[in-house]
């Protein structure tokens, strides 16, 4: 969940919806798939369609991670985490059986492992810190800049901003004490990277009843749906745990489609790679962008580049499930004070998930459910960084720890 409201008023009942802006957003996000087809091939327009689904997904669960996390750690409710602990498990079953065989559909795939060292230890720190005052994760910051918020809109700006600066400094955290990358997948088989996988997701969620059961007697219940099935689906909010299997398998569907899991984070910091470039500032001097990957995507169109156009497809398609379901109301005023918040929030997300090789989604969802040892090291810190920002909320205006 993220920290501002998408919405100025409650949804309307049966099928009335925000004509004008489902209008322009299904015309804008047909004419950027055809644009994207056009200019580079129709399989670069079917992952921007898919980053279409995973934003209406998102913003119909509202499913993010700051608020979940923060859920558990002030009020002991764990319904989230657990959702999210069942996504990562499905995407699992399937991510490690198919990177051990290379190349299930014939086209080669990688998995989301990176090293564990000193730069994820930080980075992820200062990106659970961070989402905590910038009011939303990676994923978050997108669907909630989708349905209308000005406030995550900046969080969004200086998360590109800490992004570039992170890829100047990334050579210089990756001379520090580190481990090379670690599979579980690789390490046990298939049979017991799932198995430490499984039971990793399986402790924690029971650590989450435990703690939840001791403080309230018993775990919160889903929330009764207030539409029919069918309003529902436009409407939402859709069941947080069924969102979260189909955005496992959408992840299933991205590392078949594009060759890697669904990361967000590569393509802010290529976008202010761009634009500093554009700048006159000579990014394509610095050592991360004379790597392989990077200096192709640099000198290539941001079109090209697999994490940007779903990046888009996100923000369109969370633009679109708001309009859809009445709730399309930009806001733009927004204390002083929680401005400051979303700046520094989003200055540490975007520095700390480069340093960490990526956020929730490309580090903690795609890495664990690839059997990196990286992500479980990602989710530890960042979650200890989480608890910092919650304490330091309050002095932003927000809420935090204090009742």
């Amino acid at each position: 969940m993220s920290e501002t409201t998408l919405s100025a008023r409650p949804a309307k009942p049966g099928f009335d919806f925000d004509r004008g802006p489902a209008l322009v957003t299904a015309i804008l996000f047909i004419l950027a798939g055809v644009a994207i087809a056009q200019a580079v091939d129709l399989h670069q327009a079917v992952l921007y369609g898919l980053g279409g689904l995973l934003g209406v997904s998102l913003y119909h669960a509202s499913f993010g991670f700051t608020g979940g996390w923060r859920r558990f750690s002030v009020e002991k409710r764990g319904r989230a985490m657990r959702a999210q602990l069942l996504m990562v498990g499905v995407a699992a079953a399937a991510f490690i059986p198919m990177l051990a065989l290379g190349s299930p559909l014939g086209n080669p795939i990688v998995g989301a492992v990176a090293p564990v060292g000193t730069s994820v230890l930080i980075g992820a720190f200062m990106f659970g810190l961070g989402m905590q005052l910038g009011g939303g994760c990676g994923s978050g910051t997108l669907f909630t800049v989708g349905g209308g918020s000005a406030r995550m809109l900046l969080t969004l700006v200086f998360f590109i901003i800490g992004a570039v600066v992170g890829t100047a400094h990334l050579p210089m955290w990756l001379e520090l004490p580190s481990l090379p990358p670690i599979s579980l997948g690789r390490e046990f088989g298939i049979g017991g990277g799932l198995a430490v996988t499984f039971a990793g997701l399986v402790l924690i969620a029971l650590l989450t009843v435990i703690v939840e059961k001791r403080a309230h007697g018993s775990l919160e219940a889903s929330p009764i749906a207030q539409h029919s099935n069918l309003t529902r689906l436009f409407h939402g909010p859709w069941p947080m745990v069924w969102t979260g299997l189909l955005l496992a398998g959408l992840n299933v569907a991205t590392l078949l489609i594009a060759g890697h899991p669904w990361s967000i984070t590569f393509g802010f910091g290529l976008w202010g790679a761009k634009i500093a470039q554009f700048a006159g500032v000579p990014v394509e001097t610095w050592e991360f962008w004379n790597w392989a990957g990077p200096a192709d995507a640099l000198g290539n169109s941001v079109l090209a580049d697999t994490t940007s156009v779903m990046n888009f497809g996100i923000v369109i398609g969370a633009a679109f499930a708001a309009a859809l379901a009445g709730k399309f109301a930009p806001k733009v005023s927004v204390p002083l004070a929680s401005l400051m918040a979303a700046v520094i929030g989003g200055l540490l997300m975007g520095y700390g998930a480069r340093l960490a090789f990526g956020c929730n989604i490309g580090a903690f969802f795609s890495g664990i459910a690839s059997g990196s040892l990286h992500g479980w090291l990602w989710f530890v810190l960042a979650f200890a960084g989480s608890w910092v920002g919650i304490a330091l909320r309050p002095v932003f205006g927000m809420d935090g720890f204090r009742k």
